[in-house]
């Protein structure tokens, strides 16, 4: 499982003292932990914790940015290249499109349904809604 590959990678940054690494797999880890203990979890909730985890780190790093936090910055490039292999491939606006058309209802909500429970964390469901509505 993914966690199990999370976890390991957690305890080598633990090892190798990378405060960065170790800082941003505990706080996925964490979240994936919460989330078990209301419900039976699975790698597409995991999926679905890192791409969020990934897109705090860009608001973060934007922060940064405006800032001119040198060091932040760095420190925020360091953890999102440590989430980098444990992300899973995104659907493209393509692929996304084809799917779409092989609906028979293409109504809003049956196509978020069809987007949520079959692509969950490989797709950003407000690029699903966007594309949706240019059909």
């Amino acid at each position: 499982m993914l966690i199990d590959a999370l976890r390991k990678a957690n305890i080598e940054a633990l090892k190798n003292r990378d405060k960065d690494r170790r800082a941003i797999y505990s706080v996925v880890i964490n979240r994936y932990d919460l989330l078990a203990k209301e419900k039976a979890v699975n790698d597409g909730d995991l999926a679905s914790i890192i791409a969020k985890v990934n897109k705090e780190l860009d608001e973060e790093k934007e922060g940064y940015v405006k800032t001119n936090n040198a060091e932040g910055i760095r420190s925020i490039e360091v953890q999102k290249l440590a989430l980098t292999p444990f992300l899973p491939k995104t659907l493209s606006e393509e692929e996304i499109k084809a799917e779409i058309m092989k609906l028979e209802d293409k109504s809003v909500k049956n196509v978020m349904l069809h987007f949520k429970t079959n692509f969950q964390g490989r797709v950003d469901m407000g690029k699903v809604n966007q594309i949706l509505k240019t059909l």
